[in-house]
């Protein structure tokens, strides 16, 4: 499992300008704030997102080489083009999507 800054920092430095890295963390809850805290620390806080946890222990984190912050109606209106072109739910995601705290 690659999990470190240095791993990260290395996925940052590959992205392009507008790239975005994403990784599903998944096993041991107690290691998933730590996971998130060094994606954070290579990629800079405001450019990371997470989803809600699954019960199963996932969580898909988003990590963007440039840091946004879109609307949330930005947001609604990217994740209602992903439904009508691919036809998943993604309008429903936006319920458990969230920038990661400063």
């Amino acid at each position: 499992m690659l999990d470190s800054f240095d791993f990260y920092k290395d996925c940052r430095h590959v992205l392009s300008e507008g790239g975005c890295m994403t990784v599903n963390l998944f096993g041991e809850r107690n290691k998933y704030p730590d996971s998130v805290e060094e994606i954070a620390a290579a990629f800079g806080r405001d450019a990371v997102w997470l989803f809600k946890p699954t019960k199963e222990g996932n969580t898909v984190v988003l990590a963007q080489r440039t840091p946004s912050r879109p609307t949330r109606a930005e947001l609604e209106a990217r994740a209602a083009d992903i439904q009508v072109r691919w036809g998943l739910p993604a309008l429903k995601w936006l319920k458990v999507f969230k920038p990661l705290e400063s």
